[in-house]
Formats: structure tokens, C-alpha cells, sequence
């Protein structure tokens, strides 16, 4: 996997007009890519920068893992992204938010690792010192879900290229998904990697789990948490990304 930041060579991509989702479903070969099944996995650990980008992005993946009786750990690498500075308070209401949404994907009893950098302070640097922490936690699971690493946000590049990382030095399987993806890339882009994409489908009974975790984002979602603009931090276009039929992934090579 590569390490090279995507935000250090191009112009911001989430600043730009986002793709609709009426595009994205419009476009054939995301209902064509191979489907990727999970059985006979009994452990896996599931990385998120942030509360909640995992639920966005592989909600019904943990959802359908927890069914199966799979032993689950969340890493939460940071306490927030959100606009301000991070407060205890608003920290704790994060995490409860997090442990709400696995409750309703039927995860409650994934073991939550909360790590407590700061959103939007994860850099290359910190790689290494991330990397070891991951190791730890992601020793004795089989497989490690964790962001893409092209997904340009310093936290999400950061987290998954440490996440490479300790998945190789403990012998996991790895599954990458993206978030901030479905925004910036068009179908077809050749920024990412098509060709290596999987997708997990999802019952109609999951989709729902799913879509009640999303709901307990309230500070994500725009409930409570606005920019100071007054937009909502995650509007209904870009949610309505994480509502299909199917979870898109990119297996380790």
C-alpha cells in the first residue's frame, strides 16, 4: 500500500462539489464488482480515525461479523473531528454516540479501544508510535478493517497507513474502505483502485441495523454538531452514500 499523502499533492478534494449519490447509483459496475464473503472469520479488529467513520463505511460489515458471533474489537484512534477545540465533554458524548450505534448494529460486545489522539492532529509522523499501538491491538485477530489510505484526510491517511502497517507485522488480513471517497471520486476515477474492489452485500434486515447506528451520530449528522457557517457537519447527500444494498472494500494484495 502506498504511502503517498493524496492531500499533499492535490488541491483539497473535499472543497470541491461532491458526486451525487443519484450519480454513483447510476453508475453499472458498482453493482458488478465482486461480492467478498466473510465466513469462517472468528476474529477481527475494526479501525476507525474517528467515531463513527467505521459505521459509515462497514457498519453492516461488523453488523453481519457480531451476528456470526465474531470476536470484535473497535479501535477509536481519535476522540472527535469536529469544528473547535475537543472538550471532555464533548469527547465523552462522541464515544457514548459510538457505543450506542454498536449497540444497535448488534455489537455491543466488541471490545472498545479508545486511544484519545486529537481529530486532525494524526501526521506521518506519528505513524510509527500508531503503528505499535495498532500492533498491540490488533495481535491474536485474524483480520483488520481500517480507512483507505487515499482518502485525503490527514487522520484517515495517517490511520491507515499505520494500519497497513500492524496488520502485516501481526499477520492479519486486511480490508480497506473508504468514506470521503464517495465525495470527491467520480465512477471511473482513476485515483482509485477499481479494479481490486470487493463489495460485502447486505440483507435488508442489516441495512436497517445500519441505518439506525448512522442515526445515533447526532453531532456528525447535524442534530446538534453545525459548522459555524450552519451547515451540518454530514448533510443527507453525502450520509445517503453509506445507505446501499452493498459495503465497498479494497482487500490487501
Amino acid at each position: 500500500m502506498s504511502s503517498t499523502r493524496w492531500s499533499m499533492r492535490h488541491r483539497h478534494p473535499m472543497d470541491e462539489a461532491g458526486t451525487s449519490e443519484t450519480t454513483w447509483r447510476g453508475w453499472r459496475a458498482l453493482r458488478e464488482f465482486p461480492a467478498l464473503h466473510l465466513a469462517g472469520i472468528t476474529s477481527a479488529v475494526v479501525v476507525t480515525p474517528h467515531p463513527g467513520d467505521e459505521v459509515l463505511a462497514v457498519g453492516g460489515t461488523i453488523a453481519m461479523l457480531a451476528a456470526a458471533g465474531v470476536r470484535l474489537r473497535v479501535i477509536v484512534v481519535t476522540d472527535e473531528d469536529l469544528p473547535g477545540p475537543v472538550t471532555t465533554r464533548s469527547a465523552r458524548c462522541r464515544l457514548d454516540e459510538e457505543i450506542e450505534a454498536l449497540r444497535t448494529l448488534g455489537a455491543l460486545d466488541a471490545h472498545v479501544l479508545r486511544l484519545g489522539l486529537l481529530g486532525g492532529a494524526v501526521r506521518s509522523g506519528a505513524d510509527s508510535e500508531l503503528a505499535g499501538a495498532l500492533a498491540d491491538a490488533c495481535s491474536g485477530f485474524e483480520l483488520c478493517v481500517a480507512p483507505w489510505e487515499g482518502d485525503p484526510h490527514s487522520d484517515h491517511e495517517a490511520t491507515a497507513h499505520a494500519a497497513d502497517i500492524a496488520a502485516r507485522k501481526v499477520g492479519a488480513s486486511l480490508l480497506s474502505y473508504p468514506v470521503w471517497m464517495w465525495h470527491w471520486a467520480s465512477p471511473g476515477d482513476d485515483r482509485v483502485p477499481w479494479a481490486s474492489a470487493y463489495r460485502i452485500v447486505l440483507s435488508e434486515q442489516i441495512r436497517r441495523r445500519k441505518t439506525a447506528a448512522i442515526s445515533c451520530f447526532a453531532t456528525r449528522i447535524g442534530i446538534y454538531g453545525r459548522t459555524p457557517s450552519g451547515a451540518a457537519l454530514l448533510p443527507p447527500e453525502q450520509i445517503a452514500h453509506f445507505a446501499r444494498e452493498a459495503e465497498l472494500v479494497f482487500p490487501d494484495a
